[in-house]
């Protein structure tokens, strides 16, 4: 997958360019929708598709004091789109400049940008350009351009959106999210050196922190881990880890089963498969590694 960081690389694409442009948190059913017609359209007319997107979340920056949880990082974001085979991804910097840009000046710069414009995928009610004052009738007014405003994804009459995916992970509705998404619902990130006392009981632990990234109630879940190019059955407990070390914020810790080996600065995908138990204090750290024992023993 082709990635470019300003508008200017779109120059580059042989067009008419068919841009889905949104978001695109949590890659899920909805975002799908779009790069499929974006990529239908491309391939009508012999032109070229491109996710555009934009970091940080637009929210991230209108909302420094409380930003929202994200569904993914921008490198997670990444792989999901390739796996969704797309080809060219624009991630285009959002600051000062682009948020108090009009809409009109935004769509002149994306006509300016591409050899031609051959079409705008959005979703039906997506807003955007300075005060949110441009939408699909704005795009169609402005014309010399295809306009797709692609309805919401409905799952029993709701419409699937980022919010609702972050309202459902945090109250532990994993199988609405899967549904959702078309896939587990997964946290990305690098391993990083912990205290080994997963180790020390028998159970070494990959150790990941999940700050700014919308999580699952405490608790211990059957996981699945990818590593590259494979995959692990694993246990996860999020949590405080009260028993033996009360800790400030949540984290992330993964025992894999059948793995062997150091993997302290990988990157790895945790999917939450099931919710095990909850977390909770246990009298002795030998209590805690018979339950652990036994955890482990209940995932397939």
């Amino acid at each position: 997958m082709e990635i470019l960081h300003d508008l200017e690389s779109l120059r580059s694409l042989p067009g008419p360019v068919y841009l889905a442009i949104g978001i695109f948190d949590g890659v899920h059913r909805g975002h799908r929708a779009l790069i499929e017609e974006a990529r239908a359209d491309a391939k009508k007319s012999g032109g070229t598709a491109v996710v555009m997107t934009f970091e940080p979340h637009p929210m991230m920056f209108f909302q420094r004091a409380e930003p929202p949880l994200r569904l993914s990082s921008p490198r997670h974001k990444e792989l999901l789109l390739a796996r969704q085979g797309v080809t060219h991804l624009a991630v285009l910097p959002f600051e000062a400049g682009r948020a108090s840009q009009t809409a009109e000046e935004f769509v002149e710069d994306l006509r300016a940008a591409c050899r031609p414009l051959g079409g705008v995928v959005v979703g039906a009610d997506w807003k955007f350009g300075k005060g949110r004052a441009g939408n699909v009738g704005l795009l169609q007014r402005m014309g010399g351009f295809e306009v797709d405003g692609i309805p919401a994804v409905t799952i029993g009459g709701k419409p699937i959106s980022s919010t609702a995916i972050r309202l459902a992970v945090g109250r532990g509705d994993l199988s609405f999210v899967a549904e959702a998404l078309g896939r587990p619902y997964a946290v990305f990130g690098q391993v990083v050196a912990g205290r080994k006392l997963g180790r020390e009981m028998g159970f070494p632990t990959a150790n990941l922190e999940t700050d700014g990234f919308q999580l699952p109630p405490d608790g211990v879940y059957a996981v699945r881990v990818r590593i590259g190019e494979q995959t692990f059955s694993g246990l996860a407990n999020l949590g405080l880890r009260p028993t033996v070390s009360w800790d400030e914020k949540r984290m992330l810790e993964v025992h894999l089963l059948a793995f062997e080996g150091d993997l302290y600065g990988r990157e790895i995908e945790v999917e939450f498969l099931r919710f095990v138990r909850g977390e909770r204090k246990f009298g002795s750290v030998e209590e805690l590694r018979a339950q652990i024992g036994r955890d482990v023993a209940a995932v397939p």
